[in-house]
């Protein structure tokens, strides 16, 4: 959502036709799954579209926890809950890829005399 105008206050209206239901599965050690199950307007299951899983958990570092949240491409929870560690070390390891990166780019700017 974007405001160009400070003062205007934007309307708050959800899209109806992209409502998902939510369910959290956890083993409250190592991370979460989230299920979004698609549903109409009037609650009931919207078939036509799939339901979306996430994965999360977090790192522990010096500077405090790093959260890592992904996608699990999978169509049931036992598969999500089968992919979870692959999916989260791919994740993690993006992010380790991303950060080596963005210290690269920013030491290549140092200049000097």
């Amino acid at each position: 959502m974007t405001v160009n105008d400070p003062n205007a206050i934007p309307e708050m209206k959800l899209d109806q036709e992209n409502l998902y239901h939510e369910e959290t599965f956890s083993d409250l050690k190592m991370g979460w799954i989230r299920r979004l199950t698609p549903v109409n307007p009037d609650g009931t299951r919207d078939k036509r579209r799939e339901s979306i899983f996430i994965g999360q958990t977090q790192l522990a570092s010096p500077q405090g926890p790093i959260p890592i949240q992904c996608q699990i491409q999978a169509k049931t929870l036992p598969e999500a809950l089968k992919k979870f560690p692959e999916y989260m070390e791919m994740t993690m390891k993006q992010m380790v890829e991303r950060a080596m990166e963005l210290k690269r780019e920013a030491s290549s700017r140092i200049i000097t005399p």
